[in-house]
């Protein structure tokens, strides 16, 4: 009977020590996940404020080519246009002055369309370069390896 009891009693510590190891794993692993989704979550907080500050500068950028002195004294005109009566001297002077903002105003975004077209074209210049180059590289690679 004492060996029978003896082997009871390290049949119970064996289960005791595999429910131990059960329960310890399964402890590592539920704080595994919780490292992994805090991991991913600030990674995803730091893509997210990255594309909000690249939006805000565009928006600057965007707001800083504006000729809003240009606008503002154009607005200005209209309003005095809109105003009481005027002698015919002054609507020829202000009508004048409407036609130059206004020419102003259109060779402004000529000149811009000028300068976009232009760093397009340098873009375009750089890209082929850089695929001319890209293509020497590769056939240089072949030409090498084939003498080897």
């Amino acid at each position: 009977m004492d060996h029978h009891s003896h082997h009871n009693q390290w049949r119970m510590k064996l289960l005791s020590f595999k429910n131990a190891t059960i329960a310890l794993t399964l402890i590592n692993l539920l704080i595994f996940l919780v490292l992994l989704q805090g991991f991913f979550t600030s990674s995803s907080r730091r893509l997210v404020s990255a594309k909000l500050q690249y939006v805000k500068e565009a928006e600057e950028i965007r707001l800083s080519m504006q000729p809003l002195e240009l606008i503002k004294r154009v607005r200005e005109i209209e309003q005095e246009s809109s105003g009481g009566q005027e002698t015919e001297q002054e609507k020829d002077v202000k009508q004048n002055t409407a036609v130059d903002l206004s020419k102003r105003l259109k060779d402004f975004r000529s000149l811009n369309d000028a300068s976009s077209l232009k760093a397009l074209e340098e873009w375009r210049k750089r890209k082929m370069e850089r695929a001319r180059q890209r293509d020497l590289g590769k056939t240089g690679g072949l030409s090498s390896s084939k003498t080897s």
